[in-house]
């Protein structure tokens, strides 16, 4: 067991609340950054390189016949094998929130096509689903088990958005634990059954969940709407004859109460779980070794590893599994200091790489969380958090390199932004305002300089002026800039009025001339 420190590059920044590790054959691979994919990387997945303690993101390409994957995050994943050679390896990826802060209810596959020296090329395909779909979720997990020589996904818990007709203005953004269904995935017909267990009382969320052949294990987890971490250990069996699939769950002694927990395998039968919470605020210093023999589960305690101080003063930590025996940590930086670092990274590793890639067992946790902000306590939700900035990529000659010129810096025009001062618009609080506004804030252009984007709603415009602005090409100017704006403006300049010459007041071809009487009256009405 050893914990090393890890010295990250400026792309650190891409990593954001729930992501996710993928680990192709001892390759890893990150998904879900905060935000929209650069265009320098339209597929949001990154090589996850770490060589002598280094970190670099490294942008990853899909095949042209990949349909678009959003960089979700707090998705379910998991491992699948599938029934091709060229698909031996592939990951499900299920639910999490977009960047618009939406639920998705899709399901991805994810496998490589293409591996050489220089990069990896993916393939990622969506499934359709029918029968009982599962709402959008995020928190929850997904496990594929195996039976009779045919396999299928289960997914179970999360948490979603309350019901469209019970979101008001105040509750906009609210979540509610998902009901305590376990959902049978048939990723070949893409057919889905929903199945109500007497044992699952609870819809529990970021808990952690092992599949062992035709078996699923569920452990830990955070009830939202009784704020109890349950040290409950849940046995879900899965019986897949040849007519209706057979499932039944079983309550077994030796849980543990934890939350937001990562977990790691060791061995074929052994793994082990680190991080997570005990308690709302209170981190879980205590690691456990979960082993199998004889389809029977144990979970004891183990040695901890040498946790430095700033782990264990911190509030919170974060991170995921890497595969083969290894942890990814990370704790935030203190800001106390004049220069420091926004969060400081660690790898724990547990074992060597002797992790047989080719065994029937997978483990998925749901450890990447939602931003702390600066408010405690935290719930589940908030406990795992990566937060930066990006500045670029540290190219290679083998990978495409990040230009920032490419398009604009999303800290000036992302819809989360600090627009003036007085701005109060959170992405954890912020409601919809404006009748126009559905899952993102308004904004509006202020052209002062080099033009910035702020918050109609900040900006105390009425609906009707939003709109009219919108629609035109006219310029506006912010409360901040209106004035240095009107200063800048001149009067236009208006010509003089030109008198017209009295002998254009003779027409022609009329044969009349003008009296001197009227020539006076015509002289006196124009000057």
């Amino acid at each position: 067991m050893s914990l090393q420190m890890v010295t990250v590059g400026n792309n650190i920044a891409l990593i954001q609340p729930g992501f996710s590790l993928m680990n192709f054959d001892g390759q890893i691979f990150f998904f879900g950054q905060k935000g929209w994919p650069k265009r320098s990387c339209p597929t949001g997945v990154f090589h996850f390189d770490v060589k002598h303690n280094h970190l670099k993101l490294k942008p990853a390409v899909f095949s042209k016949d990949s349909c678009y994957l959003p960089p979700l995050r707090y998705p379910a994943t998991c491992t699948f094998k599938g029934s091709l050679e060229s698909e031996k390896h592939q990951y499900i990826i299920h639910g999490g929130k977009t960047p618009n802060n939406e639920l998705s209810d899709k399901i991805y596959v994810m496998s490589v096509v293409c591996k050489n020296n220089k990069k990896v090329t993916f393939r990622c395909t969506e499934k359709d689903l029918v029968g009982d779909v599962p709402e959008g979720r995020y928190g929850h997990s997904i496990d594929v088990v195996y039976s009779r020589g045919k396999s299928m996904g289960v997914l179970f818990g999360g948490r979603s958005y309350i019901p469209s007709a019970q979101r008001t203005t105040e509750k906009w953004n609210s979540v509610a634990d998902c009901l305590p269904h376990v959902f049978l995935v048939d990723f070949e017909f893409g057919c889905s059954t929903s199945y109500i267990l007497p044992e699952l009382q609870d819809g529990l969320s970021f808990h952690v969940s092992i599949a062992r052949n035709d078996t699923i294990y569920i452990l830990g987890g955070h009830s939202l709407a009784n704020n109890i971490r349950p040290a409950n250990l849940y046995r879900i069996r899965v019986d897949l004859p040849l007519g209706s699939p057979a499932v039944n769950c079983t309550v077994l002694p030796g849980g543990i109460s934890v939350s937001s927990a990562i977990l790691t395998q060791t061995s074929n039968d052994e793994f082990v779980i680190v991080g997570g919470y005990q308690l709302e605020n209170q981190k879980r210093m205590i690691c456990n070794i979960i082993s199998f023999e004889d389809n029977k589960i144990e979970i004891r305690e183990m040695e901890t590893p040498d946790w430095t101080p700033d782990i264990k003063h911190s509030k919170i930590w974060f991170g995921s599994n890497m595969g083969n025996g290894t942890v990814f940590l990370g704790i935030p930086g203190d800001n106390k200091q004049a220069v420091s670092e926004a969060f400081y990274f660690y790898m724990l590793k547990y074992a060597e790489d002797d992790v047989n890639e080719d065994q029937k067992t997978f483990t998925n946790s749901q450890t990447s969380t939602e931003d702390p902000g600066d408010s405690t306590p935290f719930e589940d939700s908030e406990e795992f958090c990566f937060s930066a900035e990006a500045n670029s990529f540290d190219g290679d000659d083998e990978f495409d390199t990040y230009n920032e010129d490419d398009e604009e810096d999303e800290s000036e025009t992302g819809y989360w932004i600090t627009c003036c001062p007085t701005c109060d618009v959170d992405i954890n609080t912020w409601v919809p305002f404006y009748s126009t506004e559905l899952n993102k804030p308004a904004m509006i252009y202020c052209s002062h300089g080099d033009g910035h984007w702020v918050h109609a709603q900040c900006m105390d415009l009425a609906e009707r002026t939003l709109i009219h602005l919108s629609e035109g090409s006219n310029k506006y100017y912010c409360n901040e800039h209106v004035e240095i704006a009107r200063a800048l403006q001149t009067p236009k300049r208006v010509p003089p009025l030109k008198k017209p010459p009295l002998k254009s007041l003779h027409k022609k071809g009329s044969g009349k001339i003008l009296t001197p009487a009227k020539k006076s009256f015509l002289r006196r009405l124009f000057d």
